[in-house]
């Protein structure tokens, strides 16, 4: 079984939607066993407080000209992420325990500069995450991507 989580960070854009459903299609087209996607609902805020909901097929058709995003988005500023929630909790712990309880053997995120540094900082954790780059400011850079086998 190969489970991935997606979720949309930031700003919400036009075609976010159709990203999430292009991933989505080609992880059920090309995947040698059963797929299982998890959405994260409202970005990062939805990894850290484990509201998700599980996504099928169904749930990716006639989204291509639906604008913003299907799972909804938030703002979790970089330089906060080391700041713990209102209620005490410490995000970066608490989004690695939620990838853990889901058993994810990937993130698929949707975001710009800072969403991407968080992506890249919970790679660096040891969580398997792909950043989308969604920004016009040319602002995301990135470093040679470790290799992953996703058996």
């Amino acid at each position: 079984m190969l489970r991935v989580g997606m979720l949309t960070s930031g700003g919400d854009c036009q075609a976010l939607n159709a990203a999430l459903r292009g991933v989505a299609k080609t992880l059920y087209a090309q995947s040698d066993e059963p797929v299982e996607i998890y959405g994260f609902l409202d970005g990062y805020r939805g990894l850290i407080y484990g509201k998700y909901r599980e996504l099928t097929p169904v749930d990716f058709k006639g989204i291509l000209t639906q604008g913003g995003t299907m799972l909804g988005t938030s703002r979790t500023p970089f330089k906060y992420l080391d700041v713990p929630t209102d209620d005490g909790l410490d995000k970066v712990a608490s989004m690695k325990q939620t990838y853990k309880d889901l058993q994810l053997d990937g993130l698929v995120m949707g975001g710009g500069n800072g969403s991407t540094k968080t992506a890249n900082r919970l790679s660096e954790e040891g969580l398997n995450v792909i950043a989308l780059p969604k920004t016009i400011d040319n602002d995301t850079w990135g470093r040679p991507a470790r290799t992953v086998a996703c058996s």
